[in-house]
């Protein structure tokens, strides 16, 4: 694999029940994820056939079914179940991930926290 090579999924919104407080508990609220993933592109650059490449879309739609369906408390526990199933279902080797909470504290544009997981080697 190329160390270098990464597929990228910016800004993925999605809305799910997230936060301690209890009106936060009776709301759905957004939610922003974005994708830093390991990934050796030089197969799907050959064969331009979308099997050798990592399907973004398909991490797209898995990640929208599950947040979207989860209730939790952090956005570091939505986080570190999303890394999972990055890593678990698609085979990503190493991935960056940021979670965002859009507005969670006023006076802010945003709140977030930042994970790495798996080797990039």
């Amino acid at each position: 694999m190329s160390a270098k090579d990464l597929v990228l999924i910016e800004g993925l919104e999605i809305r799910t029940v997230i936060g301690i407080y209890d009106w936060e508990r009776e709301i759905r609220q957004t939610v922003r994820l974005d994708l830093e993933m390991a990934w050796d592109t030089s197969g799907a650059a050959e064969s331009d056939d979308i099997h050798d490449a990592l399907d973004y879309k398909s991490v797209s739609k898995r990640l929208i079914s599950f947040v979207e369906s989860s209730s939790f408390g952090l956005i570091e526990k939505l986080a570190e179940e999303c890394a999972r199933i990055v890593i678990g279902e698609f085979g990503v080797p190493w991935l960056r991930l940021k979670m965002s909470k859009p507005g969670a504290v006023r006076g802010t544009e945003n709140v977030a926290v930042v994970i790495e997981r798996g080797s990039r080697d």
